[in-house]
């Protein structure tokens, strides 16, 4: 497994000026395209939303009072829970509107007929199966990485691990009480 902390993440701002992205990992390594995407994106101000034709994606909110995204048609969905997975189709034209501000949000991508993507909360004990890649990140208390020397993870902290992993390092563990993360477990294509 691959060890990230959010805050060490390089931060790209966005072209049209409305936020930055810290991406976590793009797969596969050194693809000219990718099949899958993991990153944290910094929503600052009200604007258009980017559209990736041919992506799914999942956005979940990590802090701040919510994002609505609203698009033709009735499309209208405010991610106001934080931990709470919404999964889109990329192609969509969307606007984001900051109903209370700046606001943090986890985004997986997968290229569709590459990959798929699955993203739950959870409070118990998981292990990446073999073949698949993903990314667990920290939303509270503590968490620890393969086995009881393994690096303990705190919020804002994650690992990610790529399908060539080799069974990725064991399962990764809730130490306190308090503890919750997103796992996103992203499954190659037929």
């Amino acid at each position: 497994m691959h060890h990230f902390d959010v805050e060490t993440l390089p931060a790209g701002r966005w072209r049209n000026g409305g936020g930055a992205t810290r991406e976590i990992v793009s797969g596969p390594a050194g693809g000219e395209e990718f099949a899958w995407r993991a990153s944290i994106a910094d929503i600052d101000r009200d604007g258009p939303f980017s559209a990736f034709p041919g992506i799914d994606r999942t956005l979940t909110l990590l802090s701040g009072d919510g994002v609505r995204l609203t698009g033709a048609g009735a499309f209208d969905r405010l991610l106001a829970r934080a931990g709470e997975p919404f999964a889109f189709s990329g192609d969509l034209t969307l606007a984001a509107e900051l109903p209370g501000g700046a606001c943090r949000v986890l985004n997986i991508m997968v290229r569709r007929g590459r990959s798929t993507a699955r993203v739950e909360r959870i409070t118990g004990p998981v292990a990446p199966p073999a073949g698949h890649a993903g990314v667990l990140y920290v939303l509270g208390g503590r968490w620890q990485e393969g086995s009881a020397e393994g690096r303990v993870l705190t919020p804002g902290q994650g690992v990610w691990w790529d399908a060539d992993d080799h069974a990725s390092g064991g399962a990764v563990t809730p130490l306190s009480p308090d503890a919750a993360a997103l796992w996103a477990d992203v499954t190659p294509a037929g």
